[in-house]
């Protein structure tokens, strides 16, 4: 992420890292006025949807790595719940329209500062029509999906956890990271 060289605020180039009073970290602060830039993760919110036992997939059609496949999730929009965000993501890459039933996943991938919020969810309507971001969706059956093609080693790890719960027939809310994760189950 490119950091500004020009003070927002009024305009200034002495801008440089320090830390604000009162924080922890060292933060882009300009020298002429009291602006600080924070730098902070994103949050990609999508939804695992099930359907007669198969998942939902999109076949990426844009960098990085176009040809392989993921759930379909993207990057939250300002002024939009986490919520509104799946659900507008699941419609803009797969064309289906779908209700959230629970939320599923926090998963935190710190070495690239990303944050992923899962939920599950039903169809309501499959158009068959998709965006320009999808070379192609599919529902798969767990024994079918292209796991050696599944780009983001986060949504592999979700979707295998997911499946799994899915035929012990237990489900919980999975908080983890890449290296560890802990299953909170809800009664």
């Amino acid at each position: 992420m490119a950091l500004p060289r020009f003070c927002p605020q009024c305009g200034s180039a002495d801008l440089d890292q320090r830390v604000p009073s009162g924080d922890t970290h060292a933060r882009l602060m300009c020298g002429h006025c009291p602006y600080i830039h924070y730098v902070n993760p994103k949050i990609i919110a999508g939804c695992i949807i099930e359907q007669e036992g198969k998942y939902l997939l999109c076949q990426r059609a844009i960098p990085p790595r176009p040809g392989t496949w993921t759930l379909p999730a993207g990057f939250m929009e300002s002024g939009e719940t986490t919520e509104q965000a799946a659900l507008r993501e699941v419609w803009e890459e797969s064309g289906v329209r779908a209700e959230i039933v629970s939320p599923y996943s926090i998963f935190s991938v710190p070495q690239i500062s990303e944050v992923y919020i899962i939920f599950r969810a039903i169809a309501l309507e499959i158009t068959g029509q998709f965006g320009p971001e999808t070379l192609d969706y599919k529902f798969f059956a767990p024994e079918d999906i292209p796991w050696d093609s599944i780009y983001y080693p986060a949504i592999r790890q979700i979707l295998e956890r997911y499946i799994e719960e899915r035929q012990a027939g237990v489900y919980g809310i999975y908080i983890g990271n890449d290296d560890t994760g802990k299953v909170h189950f809800i009664r």
